[in-house]
């Protein structure tokens, strides 16, 4: 009984001394890891960024020196000195879901030389520099044709036909009395007329020899080549300044083509052509711009080009029908963005900036010299820019058919809206919601002296409100001159007080009002009667 009750006893010192050391290194732990010593320090709160200017959420052209509201209504953003990683003024946010549902692609404007390729047709003919016409120096008869029709092939030096002509017939007369009275004056003059009459020599050195006149002369080619525009047969009498037929050369071959007035500024002479004709389906012949003719047809207000290419095998013949590309580089490098990512509209050139993290912004260029593939920016990006290369109109668009963007855009307002209005609330002052609207109009008149617009407007859906025609007051820095050159327009409006306020517009193609109605102006009082009591 004695051992088992000394058992429990040691037992339970046991238990005692391990729960001690336990607590003891339970605590030590607590003590070390909530020791402030041991917490990481974590950087002031109190530190803040210098502002270097107030900007417009939609308008990063609209800069304050201090904090208010934007034209629209809504407050200005800061700009701190390091905000390298916020994103641009009037910049928008797309979800990654959304960027990848519309496929949205981007790429880099670089610097480069704009290569651009000038397609046109052109016709095959002679290298007229090449083409020699054949006439008699003398009056006479075709005693014989060699040739028998156009496009027959002759050899230089080949027989073309022979020529039965009196004066011939004299000149060798003479030529042989020179000789047989051994005068070399008679001699030289009478060789030199027979020369002047086109004579081969072989005939005039067969003639010395053999004193024997011959009543018919054989006249030979005097190059390769086709023989074309054959107008003589045997028998014709034919004199000076007939034209027998013609001989072309088809070692080389011209094209003529023409280019419009716009392209011919990209044209140089030297520049590297490309042809493809239908007849050698996926043939390719290289040439260069021979010549460009110094005057525009007046009828098609086009510049004629001549080509020249090389013709082994003569493949190429005359009036054959071509497609040729003119391969135009430019002198200057220049910077480059794909053809396709430039927004064009009536008033200006824009592209859609890819900012990085789903931020996208459109901003205005100046655009130059377009190729088919490439457009040359002149102001408005660097080298280096990312632009949105597809999708950009969906991003870009302010029109019915591209109301995806809209829903975006305005999303993007109403939080930045709710972020303003819960920053007033927690600052404990007073927030007063403007009503405003946005619509299609075309300007009636306007009264320059009272700032004001007679416009009929479309109708205003989330008001429930038809087309009307009715007087709108004009905000401050409205610009009524540019207003008055734009007699259809898209434009934003706000209720202040008694008055409708057109705070900002921008031209629109055309008015696109529905059920329109008559000229008849309603009143400002009974249409903001029925508009104010709209939530």
């Amino acid at each position: 009984m004695n051992t088992q009750t000394g058992r429990v006893k040691a037992a339970s010192i046991l238990i005692f001394l391990i729960g001690g050391l336990l607590g003891l290194a339970i605590s030590a732990a607590f003590f070390l890891f909530a020791s402030p010593s041991a917490a990481p320090t974590e950087p002031s709160l109190e530190q803040e960024r210098k502002i270097l200017y107030w900007v417009a959420p939609m308008d990063a052209n609209y800069r304050r020196d201090k904090p208010g509201l934007s034209p629209m209504g809504m407050e200005l953003v800061p700009v701190y000195e390091d905000n390298n990683t916020q994103p641009s003024p009037g910049a928008i946010k797309i979800n990654p879901s959304v960027i990848n549902k519309l496929g949205v692609r981007s790429s880099e404007a670089k610097l480069g030389h704009l290569d651009e390729a000038i397609l046109t047709v052109g016709f095959v003919k002679y290298d007229e520099n090449r083409l020699i016409h054949i006439h008699p120096r003398v009056s006479g008869w075709v005693d014989k044709l060699y040739v028998s029709a156009s496009g027959d092939p002759v050899k230089k030096g080949a027989a073309l036909y022979d020529l039965y002509s009196p004066e011939l017939v004299n000149a060798q007369e003479e030529f042989v009395l020179a000789i047989n009275r051994g005068n070399l004056r008679l001699i030289k003059g009478a060789e030199d007329k027979l020369r002047a009459l086109q004579i081969p020599q072989s005939f005039i050195n067969r003639l010395r020899k053999t004193k024997i006149i011959r009543q018919t002369v054989t006249f030979n080619s005097p190059q390769d080549g086709i023989v074309d525009n054959l107008n003589v047969r045997e028998g014709f009498y034919v004199q000076p300044g007939t034209n027998l037929f013609s001989i072309g050369n088809l070692e080389q071959v011209w094209v003529e083509a023409e280019v419009f007035e716009r392209q011919a500024s990209l044209i140089t002479v030297g520049a590297e052509v490309s042809m493809q004709l239908d007849y050698k389906p996926g043939k390719l012949w290289s040439g260069k711009v021979d010549y460009i003719y110094p005057t525009l047809n007046a009828d098609t207000r086009t510049l004629r080009l001549r080509l020249k290419f090389d013709n082994p095998g003569q493949q190429l013949l005359p009036n054959m029908y071509a497609q040729v590309k003119i391969h135009s580089k430019a002198a200057r490098a220049s910077l480059n963005i794909p053809s396709e990512a430039l927004i064009r509209t009536g008033l200006q050139d824009r592209v859609v900036l890819a900012l990085g993290d789903g931020y996208f912004k459109s901003v205005e260029v100046k655009a130059g010299r377009e190729s088919r593939e490439s457009v040359e920016i002149l102001q408005g990006l660097e080298a280096g820019d990312k632009i949105v290369t597809s999708a950009q109109f969906l991003i870009d668009s302010e029109s019915s058919v591209n109301s995806d963007f809209k829903r975006m855009l305005y999303t993007a307002e109403a939080q930045l809206s709710d972020e303003h209005q819960g920053n007033h609330a927690a600052a404990g002052m007073q927030h007063t919601k403007v009503q405003s609207a946005e619509v299609y109009g075309s300007i009636n008149s306007i009264d320059e002296k009272n700032r004001s617009a007679n416009i009929s407007r479309g109708e205003i859906k989330k008001w429930g409100r038809p087309a009307a025609t009715m007087d709108f007051s004009l905000a401050e820095h409205i610009d009524i001159n540019k207003l008055k050159q734009q007699p259809n327009i898209f434009f934003r409006f706000e209720i202040q007080g008694d008055d409708f306020v057109m705070v900002e517009f921008e031209a629109s193609p055309r008015a696109q009002i529905s059920n329109k109605t008559s000229p008849k102006t309603s009143t400002n009082e009974e249409h903001h009667s029925s508009m104010g009591a709209q939530p």
